[in-house]
């Protein structure tokens, strides 16, 4: 599934694969999502799907899914690599890499 929670440069791109249950009105597929999913509904358009590949660097693995009551991809961060404030004109903006 593509665009799976809020979009963004650090949120997952995709989710799955999962196996296809049945064709819906030519446009749409119903999927068979785990249990970890099961608030979400399983009916996606075909745009929002992409073929699974076999060694998908975007994809990500369930068991580090962690979602909101909205449904959002919840991000956890690991370790602050660096830390720095840039200042444009008045205003200092504080900058941190994960």
């Amino acid at each position: 599934v593509v665009r799976f929670g809020k979009r963004g440069n650090l949120n997952p791109r995709c989710v799955g694969p999962f196996k296809v249950l049945e064709r819906v009105r030519g446009v749409a597929y119903k999927l068979d999502l785990p249990e970890e999913l099961s608030r979400v509904h399983n009916m996606f358009y075909v745009f929002n799907l992409k073929k699974c590949h076999a060694n998908e660097p975007l994809a990500v693995p369930l068991d580090g899914l962690h979602l909101d009551d909205k449904l959002h991809f919840v991000e956890e961060p690991v370790e602050i690599v660096d830390r720095e404030v840039k200042q444009l004109k008045r205003s200092q903006i504080p900058l941190v890499k994960v």
